[in-house]
């Protein structure tokens, strides 16, 4: 058997991988975190599937669902929302199969700040604006951030910034942030990306705050930094411009 880590993207049941779709379809088990993944993609589940909402288990009772699949000789669907790739909590998961020899793939999914940059209709990497995306979160009800990895510090660059599980403290980022960045600096807060119910509010720094508090968004939404997001003037991308189209050793666009 295989245990199938799968991206279950931002929340819209249709934002995921055709692979996804196959694997919950072809898994007679499926574990899934019930505050987040889209009850829609619980319907791709085969007859009979054994469902497991790990939104009120341990992260043992958890490693114990998918060892007695492993005993049984199933598969596993575990599905987490957005992307395996950050902030999801997979890694200690791996790190216990690895030591009870449980295989385990992973099928990347559509992150939240991909959709909430979809939603906002921008670009997060604007030439001459813009070409580094930081992703990050806050520690507070969290595992601590590694040294070297504070707001404070992170914000030096003036990149564009995501920050993740970070809303509930929206003054605290800001206060954070304002030294480097200024009162000016635009942001964006989108709230449920890709869902029917999703909020978006814009500001700057120096009204977000406010403006947070008024939507009264506290959870399940990521906050948007920097000055792509209100970028208007800037050069146009190398990729396809005159010169390079015209040199002969140019690979042509994929």
């Amino acid at each position: 058997m295989t245990v199938h880590f799968i991206g279950a993207g931002p929340g819209a049941a249709d934002l995921i991988t055709v692979r996804g779709q196959r694997l919950i379809a072809s898994s007679p088990v499926c574990l899934y975190a019930g505050s987040l993944v889209p009850p829609e993609l619980l319907q791709e589940c085969p007859p009979g599937c054994r469902l497991v909402d790990t939104a009120g288990l341990t992260l043992d009772e958890i490693v114990a669902e998918l060892s007695a699949a492993h005993a049984a000789g199933h598969d596993v669907a575990r599905l987490h929302s957005g992307d395996p790739a950050v902030f999801s909590a997979v890694a200690e998961q791996m790190r216990r199969l690895d030591a009870a020899g449980i295989p385990y793939d992973v099928t990347p999914g559509v992150p939240a700040f991909a959709a909430a940059a979809a939603s906002l209709s921008r670009e997060l990497t604007v030439p001459g604006v813009a070409q580094t995306v930081i992703l990050t979160r806050t520690a507070e009800r969290a595992t601590a951030m590694p040294p070297g990895e504070d707001l404070a510090t992170l914000s030096a660059s003036r990149a564009t910034m995501v920050l993740h599980l970070a809303v509930q403290r929206i003054d605290a980022v800001v206060a954070d942030l304002l030294p480097a960045y200024g009162p000016g600096c635009p942001v964006a807060v989108v709230a449920r990306a890709s869902r029917p119910d999703e909020l978006i509010v814009r500001g700057t720094l120096a009204d977000i705050a406010a403006r947070v508090e008024e939507a009264g968004i506290r959870r399940t939404a990521v906050i948007v930094v920097g000055a792509a997001l209100t970028a208007a003037q800037f050069p146009d991308s190398h990729l396809y411009s005159a010169d390079r189209c015209r040199t002969p050793s140019s690979p042509p666009d994929a």
